[in-house]
């Protein structure tokens, strides 16, 4: 049996439309209600507006890609519980819709983070990056966090002094957007709100917030048992510190505690090779060997890291991440199913006719047709080579 191919689409605002991502060779779609305030309850209505306009397209909503946590929560202070009980209230009226597998993060404040959104490759594509001297930049002379500069060292603080310096207003402007960037169809931040809002986590350090995520598991996974949902959560992007913000779903130890801190049926991981590729020390194969079934929602894509760490997203066959070796350990947990695991081609490459086009960073569409062809022509090869 193959893994359900899958396609992110941020809703009717999307440039990329239900009938393109029909030609794509997807059969299912990844989405989420973005209109709606964090913590807000999905009502039933709204959920089956989006979905009778996914199928009447031809296509089907197979996973909710976010049902995002509240900083309420994450922090466990202010109005916690509501949010927690209204979220129970959302994962029942996903169930009730025929909605099963619900992805989240636990990241702090900002969701995913890079410091380039145009990152120009060898072909002339754009690509997104990540450079901790940019973000240096941002932390210490943009965002002004007290005690960054112990964070990155003498020598990447002096680098980040002279860039800043030499950097234009506009351009200092732009790296601040693009670092508070977060997803496609939500309200942007300012930094003052950053600042407001990291504030919340002065005295939240990794051993406080991986409580509070164990107690929102706790919380939540009962009820996603008795309506038969599978959570996902999503590892951090990228997967250590920014921000002077711990990250807690970042490596194998952090997967292993999420899993034994709440041992329910329905708690699992969305399996993200670019968050977790991001670092050296992830092996990946060997970690979807251990996770095994708990794998509920997988993304496919690559990274390229330099000697600092800084990386870009690679073509999703090429780069650090051994994706023969990923999709092979992924396709041997397939064949223990009944049902399809759902994946999709994660990011890709402003290419060809779009780069002449307003696109959402990483989600253009050709880029993504390009990485869904070569991780569906992978695993046809591997599932033929080995008979299933």
């Amino acid at each position: 049996m193959r893994l359900k191919q899958t396609w992110r689409w941020f809703g009717p605002n999307d440039p990329v439309t239900l009938q393109d991502i029909l030609q794509t060779g997807a059969t299912g779609i990844v989405t989420a209600l973005h209109q709606v305030p964090h913590g807000e309850v999905w009502t039933v209505d709204d959920i089956m507006e989006r979905k009778k306009m996914i199928e009447a397209a031809g296509l089907t909503w197979d996973v909710v890609e976010s049902v995002t946590v509240h900083e309420d929560i994450k922090t466990r202070s202010g109005n916690c519980e509501k949010y927690i009980e209204q979220y129970r209230r959302t994962l029942g009226n996903l169930a009730a819709c025929g909605i099963k597998i619900v992805t989240y993060n636990f990241m702090p404040v900002n969701d995913w983070t890079r410091t380039d959104l145009n990152y120009t490759m060898a072909d002339g594509s754009k690509a997104l990056y990540f450079n901790h001297q940019d973000l240096a930049v941002f932390e210490i002379f943009i965002l002004k966090r007290k005690g960054a500069e112990k964070d990155y060292g003498e020598a990447m603080a002096a680098a980040a002094e002279k860039q800043f310096n030499e950097s234009t207003e506009e351009e200092l402007r732009q790296l601040a957007y693009i670092i508070m960037f977060g997803l496609p169809g939500e309200k942007k931040v300012t930094v003052e709100e950053m600042r407001e809002r990291l504030s919340h986590y002065d005295k939240i350090d990794a051993n406080v917030l991986r409580d509070n995520l164990a107690y929102f598991l706790q919380s939540i996974c009962p009820v996603a048992d008795e309506l038969g949902i599978q959570l996902a959560i999503h590892p951090d992007d990228p997967p250590f510190n920014i921000l002077g913000l711990p990250r807690v779903v970042k490596n194998i130890d952090d997967l292993e505690f999420i899993l034994s801190s709440a041992p329910y049926k329905s708690n699992g991981i969305c399996f993200c090779t670019g968050s977790l590729g991001a670092s050296a020390d992830n092996d990946l194969p060997a970690m979807v060997k251990r996770l095994g079934k708990k794998i509920h929602f997988i993304h496919l894509r690559n990274t390229k890291r330099d000697t600092a760490g800084n990386f870009y997203e690679a073509d999703h066959l090429d780069g650090d991440t051994d994706m023969y070796a990923v999709m092979k350990e992924l396709l041997q947990i397939q064949q223990t199913f009944q049902e399809s695991i759902p994946f999709r081609p994660d990011h890709g490459h402003q290419m060809l006719d779009d780069l002449n086009k307003t696109t959402n960073p990483g989600y253009s569409c050709i880029g993504r047709m390009r990485g869904l062809a070569e991780l569906r022509g992978l695993e046809l090869g591997i599932c033929r080579a080995n008979g299933w």
